[in-house]
């Protein structure tokens, strides 16, 4: 009997889901032991921004934009179903957030 090959994922991605789910309770955690901790937070705001928040997220999209393709872009003419696609989502979400704004009005 063969024994089953790694996949190929490290330990961190395997477990991807239970690290989700600890840094939840640990955020739960927090703001049930420190009430303090989210008039703590609203202070680092600018514009209506919350920094830590905006920070956070450049952390988490900044690798996927680096293993963007940027030569394959010039081909997007020849198969550009997924590019209307996007744009269709777009479009229509923006309609649909529009049309949930006028009706709670």
């Amino acid at each position: 009997m063969k024994k089953e090959s790694n996949s190929g994922i490290s330990f961190f991605q395997r477990y991807l889901t239970v690290w989700v789910i600890i840094c939840m309770l640990i955020g739960i955690m927090l703001g049930h032991f420190l009430p303090g901790m989210k008039e703590a937070l609203n202070y680092l705001e600018y514009a209506g921004i919350s920094i830590p928040l905006a920070v956070l997220i450049w952390i988490m999209i900044y690798p996927m934009m680096m293993k963007v393709d940027f030569k394959s872009i010039k081909n997007i003419g020849k198969n550009p179903k997924g590019l209307f696609v996007t744009w269709i989502v777009n479009w229509l979400g923006r309609f649909r957030r529009a049309f949930v704004q006028m009706m709670k009005q």
